[in-house]
């Protein structure tokens, strides 16, 4: 059974930092090409960072010199390092576990979410 769990959600002050962490089990992890979204209140869905198997990392501008991502294989994790937070940056942060073969997808694997919230 595929699991995907975020967690290092919280309440953080504007400037601050998060680290956000995704474990995911049932699944080859080291194949999968992972993925950070978030998602306000009233606002739909968007991409914040993406890492591919191979470790190449892309971001949406409006994160980009402030957000990090990495993974470990040998952990199964994705992390998500968010410095100086704003209050924009609150929203619900889910990870996802994409895998495609030969251009058709085989895996595609959501985790609930954290709640990040930043505000004074």
């Amino acid at each position: 059974q595929v699991q995907v769990v975020e967690s290092g959600g919280g309440l953080v002050q504007p400037g601050g930092s998060l680290r956000l962490s995704c474990a995911a089990s049932g699944i080859t992890f080291s194949i999968y090409n992972m993925g950070w979204y978030r998602q306000a209140p009233g606002k739909q869905r968007e991409l914040v960072a993406r890492i591919t198997s191979d470790g190449s990392a892309n971001y949406a501008e409006f994160v980009k010199g402030r957000f990090a991502i990495s993974r470990d294989n040998a952990k199964n994790t994705v992390y998500l390092q968010m410095n100086s937070l704003k209050p924009e940056d609150t929203a619900v942060y889910s990870c996802n576990a994409v895998f495609h073969l030969h251009g058709s997808l085989r895996g595609d694997y959501w985790g609930r979410g954290t709640q990040v919230t930043v505000s004074s």
